[in-house]
């Protein structure tokens, strides 16, 4: 087998012997297994115009489970997979800007619809050996892992380091096409490393190899192309195996704090020297840049970028680019400031939302209640609605103007109602405020988290202490004392334990019951009364 002396191999098998990883190998499936994926398939998922329509598949599940059956044993037994489950369609998608410009076009994969079955069975036998090996930081393509616990695990972070009057950098990297620059060899190698045993590794190789696509427009189809490199796009296996590609990235950079959703890598770091911070940020991201390249991935120092809380102007240098520190940033959809305020990116979700709302009050009239109803939680409200937990501490006069925004809207879907107040508008809505859905979301975190829903990386977020005379609520937020409001109590980590919560059998009866609260005593700064010359009571 190639690559058997290839750096990232070497630490895999480290990492591995340390850990006594036991051998992996696929299991025969049963029918029932079979019948199971088979009614799991999304019939408004793409086809290939010459495949079996899903709905189709779904309606003979009984026959094509029998076949699905044995045809996927016997291919796990021999070790190849169906070559016809590797021929996929291209279509070109058009995004923004000139038509005639083939870069403002994105390629979507379309493969069989019984390609996604067996890659199905496949995911679910492979997911929980790799879950385990996965870092806890690496939170692209995992269940329960999403852009906001990627986020707020280094925004907490942050955020207690200026709270200590420290210095905080963060340099986020960029890579190119690297889900198309996977090396199918080294993959196979990775996997070997990891402890699959040879009939797993076979299959995968032959998954993975000779596979085809070809170009779709309209209806007239280019020839047939061999792929040589990437994950399958418009798999399930896709990427997964992306992140079983990169996971010895953070075996590698595991002396600074590393975050990774997908292709996109960031280190951080934060020190009361300000020269630590950025030796510390150089160091870890000429390593990162080294095993990119060592992995046959291409990644662009002409578009990183440098978020330090300095001053002055800082720089680095990397590959020959010098990057210089911006005082904002944007990381997985979100403004980031090096103050960590989040006014501009609330600013933004403000102005967006209001264009909306200007477009509503053009086409309300000619609408019904539910129909306007619908138009505003999808585009209005909506705007509001990721990652709420990262920017909620902003300023009061940025709440003030969520509310007014979010009360015009209200105002244009009851239009017969003028005279109602914003809070009896919310009462007939029967919503609540962005500010308390924001603080209802934390409330399902913070349960998700007690309950053991949560990725690990949460715990270091919400810690719980055990206190056994406390027999209604032997498990309780450990609360710390805050010298300072911004990095101190208004935190994640400060404002959870205050959050009045109830124990409930399941996470479904508790989404369902925090739909229908509101709380009153929420002892953040926005919930507070002001009372000039006098402060916040």
């Amino acid at each position: 087998m190639k690559h058997q002396n290839h750096p990232s191999i070497k630490k895999i098998k480290e990492k591995i012997n340390s850990c006594e990883v036991p051998v992996f190998s696929f299991d025969f499936i049963t029918y029932e297994d079979a019948l199971k994926e088979i009614e799991n398939l999304d019939n408004k998922k793409a086809s290939q115009s010459e495949d079996i329509p899903t709905k189709v598949i779904k309606a003979n599940k009984d026959l094509l489970a029998y076949f699905i059956y044995h045809s996927f044993d016997n291919s796990l037994s021999s070790s190849i997979f169906p070559s016809k489950m590797k021929w996929a369609d291209v279509i070109p998608i058009f995004k923004k800007g000139n038509k005639t410009d083939k870069e403002n076009y994105r390629p979507i994969s379309i493969l069989p619809v019984l390609s996604k079955v067996y890659e199905r069975l496949m995911y679910d036998q492979i997911y929980s050996f790799f879950d385990t090996l996965f870092s806890k930081y690496q939170c692209g393509f995992r269940k329960g892992f999403n852009a906001q616990h990627c986020l707020l695990a280094m925004i907490e972070k942050l955020r207690k380091s200026l709270y200590n009057g420290q210095y905080i950098g963060a340099l986020l990297t960029d890579l190119s096409k690297a889900f198309d620059c996977i090396n199918h060899d080294l993959l196979i190698a990775k996997l070997s490393a990891y402890g699959l045993d040879n009939n797993a590794v076979s299959y995968f190789y032959s998954y993975l190899h000779n596979r085809q696509q070809r170009t779709k427009i309209s209806s007239q189809y280019s020839e047939y192309e061999n792929v040589t490199t990437g994950v399958p796009q418009g798999s399930i296996l896709g990427p997964f195996l992306f992140n079983v590609y990169i996971c010895d990235l953070f075996f590698e950079i595991d002396y600074i704090d590393f975050t990774g959703y997908a292709d996109d890598n960031t280190p951080y770091t934060s020190s009361s020297n300000l020269d630590d911070v950025i030796s510390s940020l150089k160091i870890a991201v000429d390593n990162m840049f080294l095993w990119f390249k060592l992995n046959y991935l291409k990644a662009n120092g002409d578009k990183c970028h440098l978020l330090i809380n300095s001053n002055q102007q800082q720089e680095i240098d990397i590959s020959g680019f010098t990057v210089s520190s911006e005082d904002r940033v944007k990381l997985l959809g979100i403004d980031i400031d090096s103050d960590l305020n989040f006014n501009h990116h609330v600013n933004k979700l403000c102005k967006k939302s209001s264009k909306k709302c200007h477009a509503l009050s053009r086409v309300c009239k000619y609408m019904g209640h539910d129909q306007k109803r619908v138009l505003m939680n999808a585009f209005i409200s909506s705007q509001f609605s990721y990652c709420p937990l990262i920017w909620m501490f902003h300023s009061r006069a940025l709440n003030q103007r969520i509310n007014k925004i979010h009360e015009r809207a209200l105002r244009l879907v009851y239009r017969n109602d003028g005279h109602l107040s914003f809070e009896e508008l919310l009462v007939k809505d029967k919503s609540v405020s962005i500010h308390q859905k924001n603080l209802q979301n934390l409330a399902i975190e913070i349960f998700k988290s007690k309950n053991d829903y949560s990725p690990k990386l949460m715990e270091e977020i919400f810690v719980f202490e055990n206190r056994p005379y406390n027999l209604r609520n032997p498990s309780i937020l450990k609360r710390k004392k805050d010298r300072t409001v911004f990095y101190g109590s208004e935190s994640i980590s400060s404002l959870a334990p205050k959050i009045p919560m109830k124990n409930t059998q399941s996470l479904d009866v508790f989404k369902s019951n925090v739909k229908l609260w509101t709380t009153d005593k929420c002892p953040c700064r926005l919930c507070r009364t002001y009372i000039s010359n006098l402060g916040f009571i």
